[in-house]
């Protein structure tokens, strides 16, 4: 059975890569992504793979949360009390976790390599959170479908590549090490789409779209299936590369967003890294 009905693989071609929307999933209550698999996974993980903190937090946080004072598998096992917040970061490296992600990402791969190219470097990311949590606001580089498979959740997102959400700078800092934090203001809110999602659907967010996410009264598990292409890697390193205009007191334009290739920026930076690595 194929997890994304032909009308909902429809839809997300006719939207991909740069608007938001909401589709359905067939995935259900599969194994791997129960409460107890899923303590055992974080526990199997590498500890570089796992984050987790408590989860009363504030929409706007540039810094990194306090921890929760309890081991990862106890966090996920109890996470409908525990008041914390947990992400397992690149589930591939499990082999079952990575024949799923494959088999989800192959049902779209036509669709997306139609707009935007080769498919790249393919993750898979699960977040559990205790009820009423908070993901603070933050942008992310790859191309991205939230699956929700547990509880409920507003994502309350923002355009992408508006720098009144996130400034160029914030942008350029990510792309040369920094974070992927945002400073909230409240007079943002009224810019963003809320995006509510309950078991069974699922929403496209577009790469470096701001947002935020609270979650519901119960617990929450949900599944990012994410990848990046050739344009985003070009986004990004244009970014770069503006940084270093910056720093030597030029004011470079931002960079485009799709179709736009971003390629001589992109180049730029390239052959900065190739050089600083050669010296």
């Amino acid at each position: 059975m194929t997890v994304f009905s032909s009308e909902d693989r429809a839809l997300f071609a006719a939207n991909y890569p740069e608007v938001p929307h909401k589709l359905h999933h067939r995935l259900g209550r599969h194994p791997l992504l129960e409460i107890d698999a899923l303590a055992r996974l974080a526990e199997a993980l590498p500890a570089a793979s796992i984050e987790y903190n408590k989860a009363d937090l504030p929409i706007g946080l540039t810094e990194k949360p306090e921890a929760s004072g309890l081991s990862v598998g106890e966090t996920i096992r109890r996470i409908e009390e525990t008041g914390s917040w947990a992400a397992l970061k690149n589930i591939e490296q499990v082999p079952e976790y990575a024949a799923l992600l494959a088999d989800l990402l192959a049902e779209i791969q036509p669709q997306i390599e139609a707009k935007t190219g080769r498919m790249m470097k393919t993750q898979g990311f699960v977040f559990i959170t205790s009820p009423g949590g908070v993901t603070p606001y933050h942008f992310d580089p790859e191309h991205n479908i939230l699956l929700q498979i547990r509880g409920t959740k507003v994502m309350t997102q923002f355009p992408a590549g508006d720098a009144r959400f996130a400034p160029d700078e914030v942008h350029e800092t990510y792309h040369t090490g920094g974070g992927r934090e945002l400073v909230w203001r409240d007079e943002l809110r009224s810019g963003g789409t809320e995006f509510p999602l309950s078991p069974g659907e699922a929403l496209f967010v577009p790469v470096m779209a701001p947002h935020f996410v609270v979650t519901g009264p119960d617990s929450s598990v949900s599944l990012s299936i994410t990848w990046r292409s050739e344009w985003s890697f070009a986004e990004a390193d244009a970014r770069a590369f503006n940084s270093v205009l910056r720093r030597i007191g030029m004011k470079p334009a931002s960079t485009g967003r799709w179709p736009h290739g971003n390629q001589v920026k992109a180049l730029g930076w390239r052959l900065i890294r190739k050089l600083r690595g050669a010296g």
